[in-house]
This record gives structure tokens, sequence and C-alpha cells, in this order.
């Protein structure tokens, strides 16, 4: 398990400590996006003129869509790799199949060479056969 990391960071154009278990860079960055979002706001003049409770509110609210938004792509991309997984299976099981039919096919076409060859073999015997059982 890693060890706990303790960075300082700016928020809003606040200082705060935070602790967790992520890389500092990590934590770095979730605040880099809340200062993001916080800017993002910030230009909107309808935000700037509501309560800090309300302004407070709709940074919340707007975080949790993004969260939502993101977890709904994330499951998206997981059906579509659990999809793509399957479609994988069965090609592989339809390759060992075909696969399968090939060494077969292969086999018959060995054997029906040999039956050939031995018809072939018979055919000149009888021939020889029959030329030297003619009267000259």
């Amino acid at each position: 398990m890693s060890s706990k990391t303790d960075t300082q960071v700016v928020i809003g154009g606040r200082m705060y400590t935070v602790s967790g278990y992520e890389s500092e860079a990590y934590l770095q960055q979730v605040a880099a996006y809340l200062n993001n979002k916080l800017a993002e706001f910030d230009q909107m003049e309808g935000f700037r003129r509501q309560s800090i409770d309300l302004q407070h509110f709709l940074i919340q609210l707007n975080l949790a869509d993004d969260y939502f938004q993101v977890k709904k792509q994330t499951e998206s991309l997981e059906d579509q790799l659990a999809e793509k997984e399957k479609e994988l299976y069965d090609i592989k099981h339809e390759l060992i199949t075909t696969q399968m039919k090939l060494e077969t096919t292969e086999g018959s076409v060995e054997q029906l060479k040999q039956e050939l060859e031995d018809r072939d073999r018979r055919i000149i015997r009888m021939e020889a056969e029959m030329r030297s059982s003619r009267p000259q």
C-alpha cells in the first residue's frame, strides 16, 4: 500500500493542505481541475450575482454532473470492451473450427491422392499385363 501524501494546493486563491494516498502530482491535478471549474463559473455574470451558498451548490452540482457523465462514458466503454472481447472469442473459436476443418480436408486430400496414385499404378500394371498377354 502506498504511503500517505501531504501536499499544499491552491484552490480558489486559498492555500490548503491535502492528504491522500495518491501522488502529489495527482493531488495538484485535482486542484487544477477545481480551479478551472471556479474560473469557468467566475466568467458567468449571473453566477457572480448569486449568494455564496448558491454558488457553492451550483459548483457542486456541476462537479456531480461531470462525475456522472464520465461514469456513463466509462460504463459505455466497458460495455464496448466486453462486446469486442466476445467478438474476439467468437472469431478465435471460428478460427479453431476452420483450422480443424482444414486439417480434416488436408487429410482427405492426402488420402485421395494416395488412392489416385494406387489406381494409376494399378492401371499401369493392368495395361502392362494386357500388352504382355496379347498375341504378337
